[in-house]
């Protein structure tokens, strides 16, 4: 499981103080973009001070390169823990729990989503509102609507949640859930969320017709709030989505671009969501666009660090735990942050990586040599620099019990099991 949040702890480095995630990283806080030939400062996690960045698409953070790291890997063994500095950017010595504040705004989500799926055929209406039992965790409806009450407070005081912010955050869950239905199409998963997945009792074209739905219902209640730069940003997750998934089918031939391509594809596919819902609610209430950045950068953050967990529990939990079988990831050819790390001890991943662990045996073996590399303790720690990152930009809003419960969700987000 995740490195527990009082665990959180860097290593030494000998003379030079220098971690593999530090030299990926920055050190301070401060990550840096190192390329074969040269070493340049970056503002912020994915942002680079010398590349022109369009508003709302943000630069992923460029990655060590395997030349870079084979030369230096020995200064990154190490192994005397001591204390790392997530919580200095903050002073509540009691965080509000995120779930029981977004309770009262996320009553009846569910229910309220079913009616905007409303159809006649009753067929379709099973399948649509299959996912949509209200067993789920509402991870993105609860960032979404903390984000709107703290960036509401920020702004003039009240912390009143807007219909229109509601709204995001259902339609948020809907774009989330249809992109889980056409992705088990893909990947041919039978579970999601310990349940029989459409695909597999429908069939994959129903399946697909259901997603399709439930992606045109959740853009007609986008198109109801009536905001063209609401509707522009939350539009760009639909494109990073599918952007994402083309990226997920193919891999880069190239060893030294794979972190890359797979930080790139982690923020398409998971953080776009996360990311441009928060900047979606703060542009309701602040025309200010510095907040909307900030709101952005929480939720691209956090969103990556989740996925960065994710990966790692495919390594560290069983399937019942996980609501689908382990070692999935490996089954579908894709090579996550635990087997790109483990390749630095073990180069003989990297042509498994290349036929995307499709001889018989790649899948076990590449399973053992994460398990006996860091693979898993370095995606750890990378996570702990996001949510690190993430702590940082919604500490400059205005303190608020939202504000802190947001603080408070990157903890959770590192110590969850599921």
């Amino acid at each position: 499981m995740a490195i527990p949040w009082r665990l959180c702890w860097r290593r030494n480095a000998g003379s030079t103080g220098i971690t593999l995630l530090d030299s990926f990283c920055g050190t301070k806080g401060r990550p840096v973009s190192i390329a074969a030939s040269s070493i340049r400062r970056t503002d912020s996690l994915g942002s680079l001070d010398n590349q022109e960045q369009t508003p709302g698409r943000p630069v992923i953070l460029n990655t060590v390169t395997s030349n870079f790291l084979s030369r230096h890997r020995s200064r990154f063994l190490y192994s005397t823990p001591r204390p790392c500095c997530c919580r200095r950017t903050h002073s509540d010595a009691k965080l509000k729990d995120p779930f029981t504040l977004a309770q009262n705004d996320l009553k009846n989500l569910y229910d309220d989503i079913r009616k905007e799926l409303f159809v006649s055929k009753k067929e379709l209406k099973a399948l649509c509102d299959y996912y949509f039992d209200g067993q789920g965790k509402s991870f993105r409806p609860m960032i979404v609507v903390l984000m709107a009450r703290a960036c509401n407070i920020h702004s003039n005081g009240a912390g009143e949640l807007l219909p229109a912010q509601r709204s995001i955050a259902m339609i948020s869950e809907m774009i989330h859930t249809a992109s889980l239905v056409h992705d088990d199409v893909i990947d041919g998963s039978d579970t999601r969320r310990g349940k029989t997945t459409i695909n597999e009792m429908w069939g994959e074209k129903k399946a697909i017709l259901a997603g399709d739905f439930i992606l045109s219902a959740a853009s007609m209640a986008l198109a109801r709030i009536g905001n063209n730069t609401v509707v522009s940003v939350l539009s760009q997750v639909i494109e990073d989505l599918v952007r994402g998934e083309f990226m997920q089918l193919g891999s880069k031939e190239n060893e030294n671009e794979r972190f890359k391509h797979y930080l790139e594809k982690t923020f398409k596919k998971t953080a776009s969501l996360i990311a441009n819902s928060c900047k979606a609610v703060s542009i309701l209430v602040n025309s200010d666009p510095e907040v909307h950045e900030i709101a952005f950068q929480y939720g691209k953050n956090v969103g990556i660090a989740f996925q960065l967990v994710d990966d790692v529990l495919d390594f560290t939990s069983c399937a019942n735990q996980l609501g689908k079988p382990s070692a999935a990831d490996l089954r579908l050819g894709l090579a996550t942050g635990p087997v790109l790390f483990a390749c630095e001890q073990f180069p003989e991943l990297h042509s498994m990586i290349m036929r995307r662990f499709s001889t018989n045996g790649d899948v076990d073996r590449a399973w053992q040599y994460v398990v006996e590399s860091d693979g898993v303790e370095q995606t750890n720690y990378l996570a702990q620099r996001y949510c690190q990152e993430a702590i940082r930009q919604i500490s400059r809003l205005q303190a608020s019990p939202e504000r802190d419960a947001l603080i408070r969700l990157t903890e959770l987000v590192l110590t969850r099991d599921k």
